[in-house]
């Protein structure tokens, strides 16, 4: 019997998406308003879920307290109220979108939790525009 447990978290950050390689002309295409040289922000909202089997000692997948106290120490202490592009060493070279931030998350979640435990991210950068990562 698999069992899927989620929490909900929140962090706010700036970033700029554009590549460095590129012309001003050829980010401006493809990014638009989202490569301002100046940055904008986003409201992010994320849901890290854990599918697993029911320990039947304790009666959870996984402890929600210990699953919200690794969001916070490893994604909102590191992410909010911050640069992406500056203060966040996983996007010195890794463009911030949706997908790329979503793709770090689950990765910096991953080596804490167990292993038979799969694990979902799905961030909302607006309330219309979200991706969801399971992983490999």
């Amino acid at each position: 019997m698999r069992v899927t447990v989620s929490r909900k978290a929140h962090f706010n950050a700036a970033h700029r998406l554009y590549r460095k390689d590129w012309s001003m002309e050829q980010n401006d295409a493809v990014f638009g308003k989202c490569n301002n040289p100046n940055y904008h922000g986003h409201n992010y909202e994320l849901i890290v879920s854990v599918t697993g089997e029911i320990d039947p000692e304790t009666g959870f997948v996984m402890d929600v307290k210990i699953l919200s106290d690794l969001i916070k120490e490893q994604i909102e202490n590191k992410f909010d109220h911050k640069n992406l592009n500056l203060d966040v060493p996983e996007f010195a070279e890794l463009n911030p979108t949706a997908e790329n931030i979503a793709v770090v998350i689950w990765n910096l979640l991953r080596q804490h939790i167990k292993s038979t435990l799969d694990l979902e991210v799905v961030l909302y950068e607006t309330p219309r525009n979200f991706v969801t990562y399971k992983g490999k």
